[in-house]
């Protein structure tokens, strides 16, 4: 590799941040995702989301269906720069019925930004995405949000965090009051209190008085029972709290945490100045070659989303790629790992939610938007150079089952196009009946909402109206070593056999107690809640 290049990438990766927010609904992620674009130059006004019905469209929200709610429901990808970094937000689905597409956005990030409302404290929602994290040992970094309002105690909230999660808690900042009392934060590394004033809505930046702690205008600025209480707070946690641990931090094990209000702007941009100079920057991956690292002078990254008709007036499909290694160029010719084909990348573009940017380079850490003429399937490689590819992105185990029919024959193809098309996506997860004569695909899904957003856009986007007819399983398994140890054991009670889009055998139950059951009755059956990772799904759908 030449030293120009090798001096470019190694620039370009130190620069280069790259995370996802996870939370439960409502705990304020798109006002956070808003907030941090205000303070990156990107956007210059907010709109508060949920609080202003008038502005209901958030930047990052750009599907018809998330417009009407005011959800996101999609992923998407935002780029803004600030001070010397890049900095590449993964937007994921806040809807609790969106988790598995949270799941694979999570497989392209380096680091996640756990959003936790004060008096909520840990959610079921933030708490299953964060076993994603944890089987990816990803960083991880709290923002407790809403401090604006009554909460609970924050020493409370970092004990739930350790007890719960089991994650080791560094507090960075500290909250001065709550609720209408709430003035400000403490930085604990400068040794310096940050006064904020509100503004309009938080609709600017927040304007920060910065008061060293033993500076005497404090007695003036700060009413004396917080001050007391502040001074108490910070012996406490200087006395019994942990060290900074960069090393644990970055292993997953410890979580820095952060105090603030997304919605008033307090905090917000001393969490992104930390979280910038904390974070990991990209890695290595795992590849069929071994370890890569993101200097290595080729080329790869792979497809984590797929998005169809994302702008309406074009009908267009677009491959989110995770870009890896190497440089990436326009118009450059890549092989593709699944098929072998060769393909030249004509159309790059940057992804700010809906808007489009065309780009001519990226580096590791960058995700980049392709057209997608029906070559990419989530998990495909892309590379220059010797062949490799990374590891595919698992399918989770989906809660929700029903069949789809058409009921309009003329619409066959469509219907069939339509399907295939979101199923590529992974809009849903398609099976099917083990029983020739039951063609109906079954959608199976984590949450409610992902069967509406299928029927709405077989509507909306192939002009096929649908009916659902749901099935009476919550639970669905994999079997590991597929039909010949399935076929072993011989018949299987309270159960109902499928296969998914690759003809592998699944198990569907009406419960977790049916499961434990087999189980019990055949220990020899090995099942799993995640289905076996193939490196690019196949891009047939009923095989």
């Amino acid at each position: 590799m030449s030293t120009e290049l090798e001096s470019e990438l190694h620039k370009a990766v130190d620069s280069r941040r790259n995370f996802a927010i996870i939370s439960h609904p409502d705990a304020g992620k798109t006002t956070l995702t808003e907030k941090l674009l205000l303070y990156g130059g990107a956007i210059h006004e907010a709109g508060a989301v949920k609080a202003r019905r008038a502005q209901r469209k958030a930047t990052s929200d750009w599907m018809a269906m998330e417009q009407q709610r005011g959800i996101s429901i999609t992923s998407t990808v935002l780029q803004f720069d600030y001070q010397d970094c890049q900095i590449n937000l993964l937007d994921t689905p806040g809807h609790q019925d969106f988790s598995e597409d949270t799941y694979r956005t999570l497989a392209a990030a380096d680091n996640a930004v756990m959003l936790i409302d004060v008096a909520k404290g840990l959610e079921p929602q933030t708490r299953k995405l964060f076993e994603v994290c944890k089987l990816r040992g990803i960083p991880i970094f709290t923002f407790v949000n809403k401090l604006d309002r009554p909460g609970r105690e924050p020493l409370e909230l970092l004990d739930e965090i350790e007890q719960e999660l089991g994650l080791v808690t560094y507090a960075v900042n500290w909250p001065i009051g709550m609720g209408d009392r709430f003035k400000g934060v403490y930085d604990r590394k400068e040794q310096q209190i940050h006064l904020f004033e509100r503004s309009a809505h938080g609709s600017r930046e927040a304007v920060d008085t910065v008061v060293d702690l033993g500076d005497a205008r404090i007695e003036e600025l700060l009413e004396q029972d917080l001050y007391y209480q502040l001074k108490n707070d910070i012996e406490l946690l200087e006395g019994v709290g942990p060290e900074l641990d960069l090393e644990l931090v970055h292993q997953g094990k410890m979580t820095p945490v952060f105090f603030g209000s997304a919605i008033t702007n307090f905090g917000v941009e001393l969490f992104l100045k930390d979280f910038l100079e904390y974070a990991l920057k990209p890695g290595p991956h795992n590849s069929t070659v071994g370890e890569v690292t993101p200097i290595y002078p080729e080329f790869s990254g792979f497809v984590f989303k797929l998005q169809a008709n994302m702008d309406p007036k074009h009908r267009d499909r677009v491959a989110f790629i995770r870009v890896c290694t190497g440089k990436f160029e326009k118009d450059m010719t890549v092989s593709h790992a699944r098929t072998g084909k060769t393909i030249r990348l004509s159309r790059p573009q940057k992804l700010f939610a809906q808007e489009r940017e065309s780009i001519d380079v990226a580096y590791a850490g960058d995700v980049i938007g392709l057209n997608n003429p029906g070559v990419f399937a989530i998990g495909d490689t892309i590379y220059t150079g010797q062949k490799l590819e990374y590891e595919g992105i698992p399918y989770f185990s989906p809660e929700l089952f029903a069949v789809l029919r058409n009921p309009n024959p003329s619409k066959f193809k469509q219907f069939q196009k339509g399907v295939s098309e979101l199923r590529e996506e992974g809009a849903v997860q398609i099976m099917y009946s083990v029983d020739e004569a039951k063609r109906d695909p079954i959608l199976a899904a984590v949450g409610q909402l992902q069967f509406e957003v299928v029927q709405f856009r077989l509507q909306n986007e192939y002009g096929v109206e649908t009916l659902l007819e749901l099935l009476p399983y919550s639970v669905a398994r994999w079997v590991e070593g597929g039909w010949e140890a399935l076929n072993k054991i011989g018949r299987v009670f309270n159960t109902t056999t499928v296969k998914d889009s690759m003809g592998r055998p699944v198990l569907l139950f009406r419960n977790e107690w049916n499961c434990n059951q087999l189980q019990e009755d055949h220990p020899e059956l090995k099942l799993s809640s995640i289905a076996p990772v193939v490196s690019g799904q196949p891009t047939n759908s009923n095989s």
